[in-house]
């Protein structure tokens, strides 16, 4: 390579890095001015450094058949910097492919008013007051939660982490509660500050003055001593699972609503945002985030039933080891989870595969399903061998996989890669229910296997947070609308 050439591209690397810090002061205005939330494809980049947002432009190679480039994005950024909007979420990255391929042929000023005409000067639709959040449990999802609204914490943000509830430790116990929301082995360090206040027995987190309340049953709590009001409880223990044991959280004083991240039993409204979410209504106190694998494999199994229609089919999650299972060799009351999580593959069940019928009835009884608990600490797959009634092919597939990932309403839900060089590590932080990786994909005739990566912890939250956002009346339309949005494509 010549001396010439070699100039030119770092000049050009140059040039990218100054154009991505101004493209983050205008993301972070749009952000705190506005309530704007920027994303690439799908990926929020609110608090990125430079080098991140370059990332999260090559990343779009892996999606679609051109690499993204700041030079482009940035005049559409700019452009929608200087419009009046109102709260959503705008996908600069997809704004901007759909100018490229347009061939350019208006200015970008021009383009953006058209693409996002629907919410050019149009009134903040939420009228209330910010939706106080309890979390009730700090485990693993609880403590992603807090990262993920503590995130979120902006002028145009409606929600307020207001307390966590756990049970007391002995020892130091607000410090250490601090700490590991301070540090995370798998997800890596939080992106702010993060203090206690032993006064108030409280954590202070980015500003978030977050209350931590030492109790044993959920209900015998008075939220309202604190400043809480009409909360909306998330409980993240999974210790109580029907109505009546979930319904002792609204005997509490303060408390208005429930939300669990596990599997509901009883009649309990199982939601899978993306899919049943418009189940949800004014009225509902007790709803159920289902589980992650169910919030992995139901997206995908709706795209590909109003397409092919699924006939049977056999779900193996190939899982990340939880707190469930034991470090060493020890009594468990299931079977095989009693040996060593670390040391070993353990062979378990799901109820994932059941589970299904209560976001898409129409697969009822056509799913069985296992699961495969191996030694890593997060990330799983799921293996969806499923039987169809039309025939397709490999490219077919994965052609149709690919559209439901950029241009259908599961686009939030349902992410897509081409690359052949992916392991579970590289999905830690995934904010999609499930990552399709189409190098792996099998189809002949009427028989398919899929392999669907999920982060079961990270992923999962933010399935969560977007029911938590429905559920307080928050927006969460995404901007620019996807073309040719699939309802059936049958």
């Amino acid at each position: 390579m010549g001396e010439i050439q070699q100039d030119s591209l770092l000049n050009d690397w140059q040039v990218r890095e100054a154009l991505s810090e101004s493209a983050l002061h205008l993301i972070g205005k749009l952000y705190r001015d506005q309530g704007i939330v920027s994303l690439i494809y799908g990926r929020p980049v609110i608090n990125f450094s430079p080098i991140e947002l370059i990332k999260a432009h090559r990343f779009v190679r892996q999606i679609e058949k051109m690499e993204l480039s700041i030079h482009d994005s940035f005049p559409i950024l700019k452009a929608v910097s200087n419009l009046k909007l109102s709260p959503v979420q705008i996908d600069i990255g997809h704004l901007t492919s759909r100018y490229v391929k347009s061939g350019k042929k208006e200015s970008p000023e021009d383009f953006v008013q058209n693409q996002l005409s629907d919410i050019i000067g149009q009134e903040d639709v939420f009228q209330g007051q910010p939706q106080d959040v309890v979390l009730y449990g700090f485990g693993r999802v609880g403590r992603l939660i807090a990262r993920l609204l503590i995130e979120q914490t902006g002028q145009a943000n409606r929600l307020r982490l207001r307390a966590i509830v756990v049970r007391k430790g002995v020892g130091n116990d607000l410090t250490k509660r601090a700490s590991l929301l301070r540090r995370d082995s798998v997800h890596g360090g939080f992106k702010g500050t993060i203090r206690v206040d032993e006064e108030a027995n409280a954590i202070i987190a980015n500003g978030n003055f977050i209350h931590v309340i030492y109790s044993d049953a959920p209900d015998t709590l008075n939220y309202t001593q604190y400043g809480i009001k009409d909360a909306l409880i998330v409980d993240n223990t999974g210790k109580w699972r029907t109505e009546e044991g979930l319904g002792l959280h609204l005997k509490s004083k303060g408390a208005a609503k429930v939300l669990l991240t596990a599997p509901g039993k009883d009649q309990i409204k199982n939601i899978v945002f993306g899919i049943n979410n418009d189940e949800i209504n004014e009225g509902d106190t007790i709803l159920s985030a289902a589980s992650c694998t169910t919030n992995a494999i139901v997206p995908v199994l709706k795209a590909v039933n109003d397409k092919y229609g699924i006939i049977n089919g056999h779900l193996e999650t190939i899982h990340a080891y939880t707190n469930d299972q034991n470090l060493l060799d020890n009594y468990h009351k299931h079977e095989r989870r009693g040996r060593s999580g670390p040391l070993n593959m353990v062979l378990t069940n799901t109820g994932a595969a059941k589970a299904v019928a209560k976001a898409l009835p129409e697969l009822a009884g056509k799913l069985t399903g296992n699961a495969i608990r191996v030694p890593t600490p997060n990330v799983s797959m799921a293996v969806l061998s499923l039987n169809f009634e039309k025939g397709t092919n490999r490219e077919e597939l994965n052609q149709h996989l690919r559209h439901v990932a950029l241009h259908s309403k599961l686009r939030d839900q349902v992410d897509f890669t081409t690359s052949t060089e992916v392991v579970s590590t590289d999905m830690v932080g995934s904010r999609f229910a499930c990552v399709i990786d189409s190098s792996a994909t099998i189809a002949e005739d009427n028989r398919c296997v899929l392999y669907l990566w999920y982060d079961n912890e990270f992923g999962y939250s933010c399935q969560v947070v977007r029911i938590i956002q429905q559920m307080s009346g928050i927006r969460t339309d995404i901007y620019p609308k996807s073309e040719n949005l699939i309802e059936s494509t049958t």
